[in-house]
Order: C-alpha cells, then structure tokens, then sequence
C-alpha cells in the first residue's frame, strides 16, 4: 500500500455503529468518512473519491445491494465490503455478483475486519498502478509510431 491515508466511506443508518467504528478505523490509518443512508454515500462518493466503502445492507430507502449496484455504475474502481447483521443468503450472492469485494456478518472482529479493507484498498491501488502503466505503454506507442512516419 502506498504511503497515504487509504479514503474510506462507512455506511450503515445506525449511527452509534458508525461513529464508534469510524473512529476506530481512522485510529487505525483511514482517512474515513461516514453516511448514514445509500443516497448521502452515493452524494459523498460524487464529491469525495475513496478507496473502500463498508456498506450495510439493510439500510430504509436505499439498501446496500441498490446502494453497491449504483457505485458499481459510476464508481467502478471502489471496493465495497458489505457487512450484515442479518444472515441472508440471497443477498449475499447478489452482492458477490454484483462485485463486492467481501461480505462480513456483524459483528465482526474488528482486527478481521482491517485486514480485509487493507487488501482491498491494496488491490484497489494495484489495478490503478497497472491501468496507470498500461496507458504510459499506450502514449509511448502512439509517439513512436508518430515518430517513425
């Protein structure tokens, strides 16, 4: 991972959960900020790019499934990690198809829980390196093949 603060975005309606481990997640080296519905997320992401995003799934309004389906469209390169307190297999499933990086019940070790959002911002910073690298060998191409006519 590189040397600055991963960007992360926590969202879940109970706000109390989202205060306390949005403190402990930037306690922890995130730069973190947190909504309280899937609307104010998608509104934040427009405004604020991030790394990750922790999302719960039963959510009133939004859910986490139409929140992730909507990050997807506009923001393809976030990782979502989406977290339950609810065991729903079906909604599992279709947040795996829909890209989730991984699906975590609550509660959920916190230290787990690290681990997970740091490989996912690695991941993250990975494919942009190697998109970064692939449109480099692109500009050199077209500026040889400039060059050679």
């Amino acid at each position: 991972m590189s040397q600055d603060k991963p960007n992360l975005l926590l969202v879940d309606d109970e706000e109390r959960f989202r205060t306390t481990l949005g403190k402990r997640l930037a306690e922890s080296g995130f730069e973190v900020r947190t909504a309280g519905s899937g609307l104010d997320a998608l509104d934040l992401l427009a405004k604020h790019p991030c790394d990750a995003v922790v999302l719960d799934i039963r959510m009133p309004g939004l859910s986490g499934i139409e929140t992730l389906a909507e990050i997807r469209k506009k923001h393809i390169g976030v990782e979502v990690i989406l977290l339950t307190g609810d065991a729903d297999v079906p909604s599992a499933i279709e947040g795996m198809r829909l890209g989730a990086f991984d699906y975590l019940m609550k509660p959920h070790e916190f230290e787990s829980l690290l681990e997970k959002l740091r490989q996912a911002v690695d991941l993250k910073r990975q494919r942009e390196e190697r998109l970064r690298q692939a449109e480099e060998r692109a500009q050199l191409d077209r500026l040889e093949k400039s060059i050679r006519f």
